[in-house]
């Protein structure tokens, strides 16, 4: 939302320690205990965040982080997948599985959290590799797949997880995304 600047959806703070996601009101209106949630003016509830941002995306066209026409369309889809599968998700996993505060959600297995970090770091090269040739993830301009990359990449400082020195690719690339006005956001 704050790449894109919108600013009329209201955001309302769930505090997962707090266990607000499990309570019965959320479940009822959410199903999962699961956050974040889109309620839309209808009712109806969309969860899962890059199915949230397709939704934003279509409401809010401009600037767009989809694509514009069916080769770009791919080429950031393929990209965003990546950024999810390849190092997104397996720094959530370092972090929830890693970070002693998270354990009082839920059990940690230290062999998932080592998982994890090592296949990130494992991706680092492909990205490295890709962030040569181009100044974002899946071209010259921000995507989504740089959103995925970078809110997985940041969440990772929270077990000090950071590209190595010889990413010096990733490096720029995350000190470039760092310094958007909308990587503040929500802090």
């Amino acid at each position: 939302m704050a790449e894109k600047g919108v600013e009329d959806v209201e955001v309302i703070q769930i505090d997962v320690f707090k266990g607000e996601h499990r309570t019965p009101e959320y479940l009822a209106k959410v199903g999962l205990p699961t956050v974040p949630a889109l309620e839309l003016d209808n009712g109806r509830v969309i969860t899962e965040s890059v199915a949230i941002c397709r939704y934003l995306e279509s409401v809010y066209p401009e600037p767009n982080l989809f694509g514009r026409d069916a080769e770009e369309i791919a080429v950031i889809e393929m990209w965003a997948r990546r950024a999810e599968l390849l190092l997104a998700m397996p720094l959530m996993m370092a972090v929830r599985h890693g970070h002693p505060a998270l354990a009082a959600l839920e059990t940690q297995t230290p062999e998932i959290a080592a998982n994890g970090r090592s296949g990130a770091e494992r991706a680092m090269k492909l990205f490295d590799r890709r962030l040569g040739e181009s100044e974002f993830i899946a071209g010259e301009r921000v995507s989504i797949a740089d959103i995925l990359a970078f809110t997985g990449l940041d969440f990772a400082r929270m077990v000090q997880f950071q590209p190595p020195e010889t990413a010096t690719h990733v490096r720029r690339w995350a000190a470039a995304m760092r310094a958007r006005p909308a990587a503040g956001a929500g802090a």
